[in-house]
């Protein structure tokens, strides 16, 4: 098969699409033929060579992907040869077959395009497993969502809305700003003209959850935008690893801080990806199917423009995700 590889970190012109061995299903794996994968900012950290793949999975990018399924693992149960699938990966996305655990594979929806589902797996199951098996949004509550532009923000506006909190967001460009807004944001905050906690405070109250891909640079004032009884939730590092928490500020508030990863979770077990699969297509793939949560794409290329691909996404004007399509 052909696969987009990199001989040694670096920029996107590392990428080449080149010939490399068959992946074969082990027990309880399923074999996918790939229709389209899309980029994700992990993909870009392991190309410059600062985030390898968890022990045991794939050297080639890609943490999700769309397609049908070629091969069955001894024991994989669930799935049919034929069937039209999207998968959560630990990598290998960026080829022509991929493996993966059984447990990680989900239909794709009713009215979703099969390219589309491709850019559903990793904003799915990291915004439901955050915002909802953790921080427990429910109606009501309002939310601050950082990155609102982008794959996951644009996915969480959407589920947040859905589900009836009130979403307040930024993003760092007015055509961003501007999409938030049609996806349901009520308030949305030029993170670089204006201070989220002055635009959360002027709704008279605090936020109850935050999501937040910024990690240290946003840690304190994360912190002072928190309602009482508020939570913090950290899924990304994009402004630095270490930061200076005050805790007073934090018990005054009865607040909490959590941080999580999606990809170096077990495949089963407590915390395991099975369980964040399972609730995401029973509880979520609903609201896919009528409408409510809808796919934001903003560009798809062919997989062999995928260093094109990756370039787009710190783009000012790029909406959501962007689908590689394999076949």
């Amino acid at each position: 098969m052909r696969a987009i590889t990199y001989s040694t970190p670096g920029g996107p012109e590392v990428l080449a699409w080149t010939e490399v061995p068959d992946p074969s299903p082990g027990p309880g794996e399923v074999l996918i033929e790939v229709a389209a994968t899309a980029v994700n900012r992990a993909d870009i950290v392991q190309r410059r060579g600062y985030y390898p793949p968890p022990p045991g999975a794939s050297d080639i990018l890609g943490l999700e992907c769309s397609g049908t399924v070629a091969a069955l693992g001894e024991g994989a149960e669930g799935w049919s040869v034929g069937d039209r699938v999207c998968a959560l990966l630990a990598g290998g996305g960026y080829a022509e077959l991929v493996t993966a655990p059984a447990t990680q594979l989900l239909p794709v929806p009713d009215g979703v395009d099969l390219h589309a589902a491709a850019a559903l797996p990793e904003v799915a199951c990291t915004v439901w497993s955050n915002l909802v098996m953790i921080g427990g949004m429910r109606a009501g509550q309002l939310v601050l969502i950082h990155g609102g532009g982008g794959g996951i923000g644009t996915h969480a506006i959407q589920v947040a809305v859905a589900l009836g909190a009130t979403v307040v967001t930024t993003a760092g460009s007015a055509g961003k700003l501007a999409a938030c807004r049609e996806l349901g944001a009520a308030v949305t905050v030029n993170y670089k003209e204006e201070d989220f906690v002055t635009a959360v405070a002027a709704t008279g109250r605090g936020a109850d959850l935050i999501l937040d891909n910024m990690g240290a640079a946003y840690l304190g004032r994360n912190i002072d935008a928190l309602a009482m009884d508020g939570q913090l939730c950290v899924i990304g590092m994009q402004g630095g690893r270490v930061g200076e928490l005050d805790l007073g500020t934090l018990v005054a508030k009865r607040g909490r801080v959590f941080a999580t990863g999606l990809r170096g979770r077990p495949a089963t077990g407590p915390s395991g990806k099975a369980e964040i699969v399972s609730a995401v297509t029973e509880q979520l793939w609903p609201m896919i199917a009528d409408g409510r949560v809808r796919p934001v794409v903003h560009t798809e290329l062919p997989i062999t423009d995928a260093a094109a691909g990756q370039l787009l996404l710190d783009s000012p004007v790029t909406v959501g995700k962007v689908v590689l399509a394999v076949r």
